[in-house]
């Protein structure tokens, strides 16, 4: 090729360059919490599903069954072992030592009773087999025992994935933007904007969290979507006609509480055939760290200095997937509560493929994720802390906002400013 023609040859390709630039405009960028650049995602979800091995999505129903029975055996088997051969030992020990052991119990008989709660979260999204009868049959049964209802946690957490990341859209740990932030707080957030909050106020705040958090969302649909339109004794998860959910699926959140119904029955009938003492240990205070876990890992999946929000402008679903993050729990993610933690990212772009397949899958997207992929090895408590210190509401222009706080923690309150 001539001088002339690679000069002609280099215009061309450089006016081609220039035109990709002018109709392609390049993604937007801002600073997280902590200062960095945060980029926008620019891949489609194409991208992300043609990534996926085939095999990825394969359900096996005995091998989902087969989870499900290893679960409630080690409830099972815990409780043999404690009431039968432990706590006769025990009987003349200290109270101490007799608090401790069974707060340990309680604990461990949580974290089974967790699994089964996420196995069924598998059934809601029809991970759990090709068979959606079943799935939903199983679904219901273990989150009923857990006074959970089924489809209406279904039908809500389905709109919450069709809007992760969206401010206006989502159903759960909606952030409050800084003008809420304020308007929630009253005279008190412009004090703490220069003063910042007290380490007691957010201890304060993380125990109401962890100890109502659940319970509020099911009955007032608290960190949801406001419904103004709607009356207070609406919004919730167990009216048949809540403004969560459409009209059709009214018949199915009849059912949900029917299910919540009939284990009270189960309750009651436990109380009267073995006691309150049986009760409250083999049942209550499990319950009770089950919501913890719930809240405490769905916080900090959707919680984080790095995850971005949107609005109606700037959000698609690809980028509100990406705004989850992966986190490790050693042992407990992986081998009890079935890798919810540790493959969370995944599951936001692909909710149907089963826990024990996720693994793969996960690091097939990683690839076309790249930078946009989230994940963090940190003690988990520890993130915990940081994030409720660091992650108060957010703030932003043109559709992207970004977490701050009040508490001068990362860049604390300076806006969320695109850069060039």
């Amino acid at each position: 090729m001539s001088g002339f023609q690679r000069s002609v040859a280099g215009h061309a390709g450089s006016s081609a360059t220039q035109t990709q630039t002018q109709t392609q405009p390049r993604p937007k960028v801002a600073r997280d919490a902590h200062g960095n650049v945060f980029k926008v995602p620019d891949y489609s979800i194409k991208d992300i599903l043609s990534a996926i091995p085939p095999e990825c999505y394969q359900r096996s129903l005995a091998k989902s069954l087969a989870f499900v029975a290893r679960d409630i055996a080690a409830i099972v088997g815990l409780g043999l072992l404690a009431h039968l051969y432990v706590a006769p030992q025990l009987a003349e020990s200290a109270w101490f030592v007799r608090f401790l052991f069974w707060n340990v119990y309680a604990a461990a008989v949580g974290l089974f009773s967790t699994g089964l709660w996420i196995l069924a979260h598998e059934c809601g999204h029809q991970a759990f087999s090709d068979y959606g009868a079943v799935n939903d049959f199983v679904g219901w049964v273990l989150h009923s025992y857990l006074l959970v209802p089924y489809f209406s946690w279904k039908y809500s957490h389905s709109k919450h994935h069709k809007a992760t990341g969206h401010l206006h859209r989502d159903m759960v740990f909606l952030p409050p933007t800084k003008q809420e932030f304020w308007s929630y707080r009253g005279w008190a957030a412009n004090v703490a904007e220069y003063t910042e909050d007290s380490p007691l106020r957010t201890l304060g705040e993380l125990v109401l969290q962890q100890l109502g958090g659940w319970i509020g969302h099911l009955f007032t649909n608290v960190t949801g979507q406001k419904y103004p339109d709607a009356p207070a004794w609406k919004r919730n998860h167990f009216w048949p006609t809540s403004p969560l959910f459409d009209a059709k699926d009214t018949l199915y959140i009849a059912l949900s509480d029917l299910g919540v119904l009939a284990q009270c029955v189960v309750l009651r009938m436990w109380y009267l055939k073995f006691g309150g003492w049986s009760l409250f240990i083999n049942w209550f205070v499990p319950y009770l760290w089950v919501n913890h876990w719930l809240v405490f890992i769905t916080f900090l999946q959707h919680t984080d200095q790095t995850l971005p929000h949107y609005d109606n402008s700037e959000w698609s679903f690809a980028k509100g997937a990406a705004a989850t993050i992966d986190r490790q729990l050693a042992f407990v993610g992986p081998h009890i509560f079935h890798d919810i933690i540790e493959t969370h990212v995944l599951h936001h772009f692909v909710s149907r493929i089963p826990f024990y397949n996720a693994r793969p899958a996960s690091e097939a997207i990683k690839k076309v994720m790249g930078e946009h992929y989230r994940s963090c090895d940190e003690n988990m408590f520890k993130s915990f802390w940081k994030v409720a210190r660091s992650c108060q509401y957010v703030d932003g222009k043109d559709g992207l906002f970004m977490f701050r706080n009040v508490n001068n923690v990362g860049i604390g309150t300076g806006a969320a400013e695109e850069s060039s």
